[in-house]
């Protein structure tokens, strides 16, 4: 039998248990280590569509077009928003042609026919424009996104100077939507019409809608900003009978007696 020195068997049990100790630390350490950080982490891959969405929030047309166009030639989601892009980028031509591809492959596509009846306004074709809301209005006349197309109907209805009809299309679209004509810069699958050459009469027409809905504030408004772009009979505006109920606001008699200077 051999004897080691007492010396070197206690370094070697201690070498040995260090290294034991040393191991199960790391393996606990493991357990407990925390996920990679998320910029580490492989970020998700964005759709054709989603990236043409994204150019088109940054109003970089020409890409949003060319991403979308990557996608399937017979998608008329993709179809319609290479149209709005042409559409931004004042290329109405363009525009109405994808609208129309679109609606080759989707018939019944809402949006796509809202879209071809604003390329219509936009080249005061207001007969045609109207005719193409008609249809889309026939296919969903109760939906929250139809608000648009009222909204746009009864513009192009305006143009025609069909005032009445207009406000009906009007008062529909801010039932469907009471925030439709307080819209900013917001662009969809859907375009909304909001260029007028007579903008003291529109915001006079708009009045009338707030002002039936009992909406006084903005009826006021309305009246304030019609003044301001030179709508200059106030005895037509006391006589109106929507605005019956605001007549005696100390609001509406200081716009009536105040001396308006158009901007």
């Amino acid at each position: 039998m051999v004897f080691r020195p007492l010396a070197l068997m206690l370094v070697a049990g201690l070498a040995s248990a260090c290294a034991l100790a040393q191991e199960g630390k790391a393996m606990l350490d493991a357990t407990k280590a925390p996920n990679p950080p998320a910029a580490q982490q492989a970020p998700p891959q964005l759709t054709l569509e989603a990236r043409g969405d994204i150019f088109m929030a940054r109003k970089m047309y020409r890409e949003a077009i060319e991403t979308y166009q990557q996608g399937s030639p017979k998608d008329p989601i993709l179809l319609n928003k290479i149209g709005i892009a042409y559409h931004q980028s004042q290329n109405m031509d363009n525009a109405r042609r994808f609208y129309e591809r679109s609606l080759k492959y989707k018939p019944n596509y809402v949006e796509a026919m809202n879209n071809l009846g604003t390329v219509y306004y936009y080249r005061k074709n207001y007969r045609r424009a109207i005719s193409w809301y008609d249809k889309a209005l026939k296919i969903e006349p109760e939906e929250p996104k139809s608000a648009s197309i009222y909204m746009n109907r009864g513009t192009a209805l305006f143009a025609r100077k069909q005032y009445q009809k207009a406000t009906e299309d009007y008062q529909v679209a801010l039932k469907l939507d009471p925030q439709i004509f307080e819209h900013h810069g917001t662009v969809g699958q859907i375009l909304e019409e909001r260029s007028v050459e007579d903008r003291a009469r529109f915001h006079f027409e708009l009045a009338k809608v707030y002002a039936k809905s009992g909406r006084n504030d903005m009826a006021l408004q309305y009246i304030r900003k019609s003044l301001e772009e030179g709508f200059k009979d106030k005895k037509k505006i006391e006589e109106t009978p929507e605005f019956a109920t605001i007549k005696e606001l100390p609001e509406f008699k200081e716009l009536m007696a105040r001396e308006q200077r158009v901007l």
